[in-house]
């Protein structure tokens, strides 16, 4: 919760609270992970109060699984009801400074056919407490080897749009002062291209960024590897991201994720300039991570230097950005929830 949430949760339940007792505690329980003693406690009533009217259930970690050849900490969690959701502890180009990449869901409800979670199925959503604690859980680790968490992104399993109530929660307690103490512009939210929700976020200003993931400018293409591009017309995802840009300060990031053979032609280029003209971007290029034999491949540097060669035509940024932990399955699209991978 947030501090007013907190302390109104009290006061509903017969309990005197006041918000700056519950910014006195959450900066103790969130902020500092309950180590140490309080300099200034609450109240015994307040203590008290929240003992009785306060879910404090545990996280889990069941597994936690480096990769030996970039760092990626993969973690595997188990939630009270028995469900398992992972994070990614990202080593940042800063020695010593990292982000935490967060699941929204227990597997995923939008089928992506390139992406291992895609696959599970969508279970259930997660609640904003359990993101908390996944990220508090990796920062207190980081910590204690004498490293720093400095952003946080919800692109782990799951679509966070479509568990948005939650994930806005959980963005707004990691980015308060009593909480994680993220940027707001350091926390990056994903999305395949919810419409309403993409709309939904630019009319409530918020400063955490959106990355929409399109991976196809070609209507026909993008149905067959985003299956819920058929529920959402591209124009109508390139109207919701005109309205996000509006608001937005800087670039909008468009990702896309490359898979040889498929979508990286001259004509996902020009398909990506027309729809998305005059609004300012940044693409990020991601290549495949896909460990079934049969599976997408990454792209040659061949035809990812062609395609980065006709993305000219946008006259934006074009960033390649690395995808790690793949031998232990962390890196993106890998994640399914799976044990010693």
């Amino acid at each position: 919760m947030m501090p007013d949430q907190l302390a109104a949760h009290l006061r509903a339940r017969g309990v005197d609270a006041s918000d700056a007792e519950a910014r006195r505690y959450l900066g103790h329980v969130i902020s500092r992970g309950g180590e140490g003693v309080m300099s200034r406690p609450p109240s015994k009533r307040f203590l008290a109060g929240v003992e009785a009217h306060v879910d404090r259930a545990p996280l889990e970690i069941v597994e936690r699984v480096t990769d030996p050849s970039d760092g990626f900490v993969k973690y595997l969690f188990r939630s009270p009801d028995g469900a398992l959701s992972e994070a990614v502890r990202i080593p940042l180009e800063k020695p010593g400074c990292f982000t935490v990449c967060l699941s929204s869901q227990v597997g995923c409800a939008m089928q992506c056919v390139f992406c291992a979670t895609g696959r599970l199925g969508l279970t259930r959503h997660l609640e904003a407490w359990e993101m908390v604690a996944a990220f508090s859980a990796v920062r207190d680790e980081a910590a204690e080897a004498g490293g720093r968490v400095t952003g946080a992104v919800f692109m782990g399993q799951g679509e966070p749009l479509h568990n948005y109530d939650a994930v806005i929660q959980a963005a707004k307690v990691l980015s308060h002062p009593c909480g994680g103490r993220i940027k707001q512009e350091s926390i990056r939210i994903s999305t395949v291209g919810l419409v309403a929700q993409i709309r939904r976020f630019a009319r409530e200003g918020h400063r955490f960024r959106l990355v929409i993931s399109l991976s196809s400018a070609v209507a026909d293409r993008r149905r067959r590897l985003l299956p819920v591009a058929g529920r959402f017309p591209l124009e109508e995802v390139a109207d919701a991201i005109r309205e996000y840009a509006a608001v937005a300060q800087g670039r909008v990031t468009i990702a896309w994720v490359l898979m040889g053979g498929e979508n990286h032609d001259a004509e996902e280029a020009r398909a990506l300039a027309a729809l998305l003209e005059g609004v300012p971007v940044r693409v990020n290029l991601i290549d495949v991570n896909d460990a079934r034999e049969d599976g997408f491949r990454p792209p040659t540097d061949a035809e990812r230097d062609a395609f980065v060669d006709a993305l000219q035509v946008l006259r934006a940024p074009i960033v390649r950005r690395y995808s790690g932990g793949k031998e232990k399955h962390a890196a993106c699209g890998m994640l399914a929830a799976a044990r010693g991978a």
